[in-house]
């Protein structure tokens, strides 16, 4: 059960980092903006904004990897904690995107979807070993 916890955080921390690559990175490239359903000018009107929301994904995505190598070097208690800080919060970031906008519902599903497996994995876990 730790083991499939710890794979789809991997999965849901790549995810985020793809995420902070298209919003800090390539937020004005035509492929990023047909993403995000932007024209160019909105794009560079929010082009810091964005920066600094990736930046927030892969600050996510990297607690989720400490917690995978935590675990992975034996610390599980430390390795379940950052796991479930980081993909904890990435399901409530992907739960804030569904609820304030549900014509995003496809992109809310895409980040929190891996990231619930693993909390739900995980936890099953920590009860199972208590």
């Amino acid at each position: 059960m730790l083991l499939a916890s710890l794979i789809f955080t991997a999965l849901a921390a790549l995810v985020h980092v793809y995420i902070f690559v298209l919003e800090s990175l390539r937020w004005t490239a035509e492929s990023t903006r047909r993403t995000f359903g932007l024209n160019a000018s909105q794009a560079h009107a929010t082009k810091e904004m964005a920066f600094n929301q990736g930046f927030y994904n892969l600050f996510l995505a990297l607690v989720a990897a400490a917690g995978i190598i935590a675990a992975a070097l034996g610390h599980h208690g430390v390795g379940a904690a950052l796991v479930l800080a980081g993909c904890g919060s990435m399901v409530a970031a992907g739960m804030v995107l569904l609820i304030s906008s549900p014509k995003k519902a496809k992109a809310a599903v895409v980040q929190l979807a891996m990231p619930a497996f693993a909390v739900a994995l995980l936890l099953f876990w920590l009860a199972a070993s208590s």
